[in-house]
């Protein structure tokens, strides 16, 4: 079996870069895609090695991304569940991305994309 999920959106927060006990970089970062106005779906994104340190450097809340990769779902193959703080449930989408593409730069608006 195989899957592949493609998200055009924008980052929701700045990136957060940590390392694995084995020197492993890991950044993950959340992101917007809507297909109407109305209607937003988030992402959650994680990243590893050399992607993860170049995801880190450069992007920022705002940031417009192409990202490609796979839903990584709970055991049951369902998105992962959590309870909020404030006592109510909510899904989590998570993708290990494969490939990252900036659709903005550094320090463009995020709602311009560059050609």
């Amino acid at each position: 079996m195989y899957h592949r999920i493609t998200i055009v959106g924008n980052l929701g927060r700045d990136p957060e870069m940590k390392y694995t006990t084995d020197g492993k970089a890991v950044t993950t970062f959340s992101v917007a895609a809507s297909n109407r106005k109305d209607e937003t779906v988030w992402y959650r994104i994680t990243t590893w090695d050399k992607q993860a340190e170049t995801c880190n450097q450069y992007l920022h809340k705002g940031s417009k991304v192409l990202v490609e990769g796979v839903l990584k779902a709970d055991a049951q193959g369902n998105p992962r569940t959590y309870e909020r703080k404030d006592g109510t449930w909510g899904a989590s989408f998570e993708v290990v991305a494969s490939a990252v593409k900036f659709l903005s730069g550094k320090d463009e608006p995020a709602d311009e994309v560059p050609f």
